[in-house]
């Protein structure tokens, strides 16, 4: 009996894996992709090496055809793994081919200091607080008499003067600069910009001052391109027309078509803490209603709607023309893909699974650009709306109402529980905190975003009425305000946010762990997955303590990376005293940017007084180590013996020599942080080496950080 019993289990897992398996086809091509775009990035194998593996195993997998069918049947598992092995292979195929520096015309392949770039600007320049930035397209190389036609992507930055106000898509321009290799600050646990460009194909960048480039008179546009730029611009003239206050029309701005330029830093900041930061990030929820809204009125033309290939196109069209206008970000083209494939299904009468709808979409944008795989928006996106999909109804079921309008709340409330269940981990990961009163702040933002939405499409379409558009926007900005002061409201509570949250790759894995066996034993009613959650539970527990307690213990020196300032950070266990410009220690936006991760990251957020540092004039001691501070000239007279100091930290650009320094310290490092420019490190580097001294260069080689 025993026996029948665990036979019949395992006939019912089987049954349900195969029936899943079938729901969802495109996950069995999805998952090998993964994989092989994962191997290709981390080992980089070579062209060769890939066309070698992929012709190999279709030889094996073409010969395992030949033997009998009886053999093909018992080692049908070969079979399985060779198909996987191809897939993988494939992924392989995808991350080398997107890598453009393994094309041969790329411009980084042709470009050396002493050439010529043609290149075209490829978006309307943003403003910055000292320059424009733009993004260009290198059309070609000019080098000695020879001329390459190129490829490639480059960060541009105009210098602020009258022509570069003018500058516009399009636009050409031929430039003499030396091109900057685009790399990190070398923070600890600061965000990886140099691979964030690259995963854009973006390896170069360069400062252009008037003198350094000439506008060329011939354009180079694209028609599409232009209807797109021209049609976002004039949306945002509309919108500043008509919405009253800056801050209402940068929200209608973000919130439409994900124009984020004129966002205050402190808003955005507070609708991060209180968790509602996708409504400006256009996600899902934007093209739903967009959907949605496209259903409604196409339904309101017979001519339309009763050809269903029309039908499908006009979806089709404004969907994807809406997706380029606001950017098209991972979770724009996510939703994008998503409801094309519905739009799509539904003219054919083809009702797919979620499931598969999901995986092709992922399947169909990882072709397209496989390093969308380590986008932060399209990880969130696609867990999101995984979340709502496995847990939402469970979630739901929880509590009834038999009022309407609570059991409405209670639906929003659910699928914003499970939507947060999925996204926490990656969340908490990326960025270490969590907002605490997320439920509340949705249900609150939410129905005003969707009303915010529509009036804003509302007056883009009454905007030629002028009289009817001025009373339109006035009650749009009455209603933004309120969205905005009431986010503002639970931000300033106390105990809205969770946040100095530091959890590494494996403690993030071991969270999903833990989250999925809890909720499979919830919904399956298993106790074995709840065995496994709760023994994950322990483990990761006994992960952070163990953290917590080596944190505990450091005594560290971290001199940041932070262009034209000085800011250094003295961490005692897990609390920090920092020394540096008062308007990093004073502004909590710029300490959020750039010394904030690092803080999380060594769990030394709590700030102290100097009772563990001894101070005298310049030299500060701790922990046995002496070190000197320069921001200032100094002319020291050598002593009869040499003055011994562990570090001494030059900084503020200071008249000084290094020989002349050297008669007087016995000193086992220089640091030279990120206040002095470039050319006064380069010398005093010389000198160093001419010395055989050690040196540190922070611009260079990134921040430096040592235990003490």
């Amino acid at each position: 009996m025993p026996f029948i019993h665990y036979k019949q289990i395992y006939q019912v897992a089987k049954a349900y894996k195969i029936f899943f398996w079938k729901k969802a086809p495109f996950l069995r091509l999805l998952l090998p992709i993964i994989g092989g775009i994962i191997l290709q990035f981390y080992l980089l194998f070579q062209i060769e090496a890939i066309l070698i593996a992929s012709i190999s195993v279709a030889i094996i997998y073409t010969g395992f055809h030949f033997f009998p069918l009886a053999y093909r049947y018992k080692f049908r598992v070969v079979g399985g793994v060779l198909i996987n092995l191809l897939l993988i292979i494939c992924g392989f195929l995808l991350a080398y081919n997107k890598d453009i520096r393994n094309n041969s015309e790329w411009y980084g392949n042709k470009y050396d200091s002493s050439a010529y770039v043609i290149a075209t600007i490829s978006e309307p320049p943003v403003e910055k607080n000292k320059s424009y930035k733009a993004l260009v397209n290198v059309e070609s190389i000019n080098r000695r008499d020879s001329t390459f036609s190129t490829t490639g992507k480059l960060i541009v930055y105009f210098a602020k003067d009258s022509i570069t106000k003018t500058l516009t898509y399009g636009d050409r321009i031929i430039l003499k600069k030396n091109l900057q290799q685009i790399k990190n600050s070398g923070n600890p646990a600061a965000f990886n910009y140099a691979r964030y460009c690259a995963f854009q194909q973006i390896f170069y960048q360069c400062y252009l001052k008037p003198n350094d480039y000439v506008l060329l008179k011939r354009r180079n546009s694209n028609q599409y391109k232009s209807i797109i730029f021209k049609t976002r611009m004039q949306v945002v003239r509309i919108l500043n027309q008509y919405i009253v206050g800056n801050d209402e029309a940068a929200l209608a701005k973000a919130l439409l078509i994900g124009y984020k330029v004129d966002l205050d830093k402190d808003l955005v900041q507070a609708y991060s803490n209180a968790g509602v930061v996708h409504l400006i990030a256009i996600s899902g929820l934007h093209l739903g209603l967009i959907y949605g809204l496209l259903l409604f009125i196409i339904g309101k033309f017979s001519f339309i709607n009763k050809s269903r290939f029309l039908r499908l196109i006009t979806i089709l069209f404004c969907l994807w023309f809406f997706a380029f206008l606001t950017g098209a970000s991972a979770s724009v083209l996510r939703s994008a893909v998503m409801f094309s494939f519905i739009a799509t299904g539904k003219t054919f009468n083809k009702n797919s699974s979620i499931y598969n709808s999901l995986a092709l979409s992922a399947f169909v944008l990882l072709c397209f650009n496989p390093f969308l795989l380590w986008d932060v928006g399209f990880q969130l996106s696609y867990l999101a709306v995984t979340g709502i999909v496995i847990s939402q109804k469970y979630i739901y079921n929880w509590f009834y109402f038999s009022n309407k309008i609570m059991s409405k709340i209670w639906a929003l409330a659910s699928v914003s529980l499970a939507a947060q269940l999925f996204t926490l981990p990656v969340c908490l990961y990326y960025f270490h905190q969590m907002p605490l009163l997320f439920l509340i702040s949705n249900l609150i933002a939410i129905p005003l975003a969707t009303i915010i939405l529509c009036g804003c499409i509302l007056l883009i379409f009454v905007s030629p009425l002028h009289f009817i558009a001025l009373y339109a926007g006035k009650i749009l900005s009455t209603i933004i305000w309120i969205l905005n002061h009431a986010v503002l409201l639970i931000n300033s509570l106390p105990f809205s946010l969770w946040n100095g949250v530091s959890i590494s790759a494996s403690e993030t894995f071991l969270l999903y762990i833990i989250f999925i066996s809890l909720l499979y034993s919830l919904i399956k009613k298993n106790g074995m997955a709840f065995k496994v959650g709760i023994g994950f539970s322990l483990a990761f527990a006994s992960l952070i303590a163990v953290k917590r307690w080596h944190f505990s213990q450091q005594q560290k020196m971290v001199v940041y990376n932070i262009p034209s300032h000085k800011a250094i950070d003295f961490i005692h266990g897990n609390t920090h005293y920092f020394l540096g410009d008062s308007d990093l220690a004073e502004n909590s936006l710029l300490q959020t940017f750039n010394l904030k991760s690092t803080r999380i990251s060594l769990m030394a957020n709590k700030k102290t007084d100097t009772s563990f540092l001894y101070q005298h004039d310049n030299y500060y001691q701790l922990y046995g180590k002496t070190i000197l501070m320069i921001d200032s000239a100094m002319n020291y007279i050598p002593p009869p013996k040499k003055i011994n100091v562990d570090f001494i930290v030059i900084s503020k650009n200071p008249k000084l020599f290094i020989p002349k320094l050297a008669k007087v310290f016995n000193c086992g490092t220089y640091i030279f942080d990120a206040s002095n420019p470039l050319w006064k490190i380069d010398k005093w580097k010389k000198d160093c080496e001419e010395l055989h001294l050690h040196f540190h260069s922070v611009p260079e080689q990134g921040a430096f950080v040592t235990d003490l």
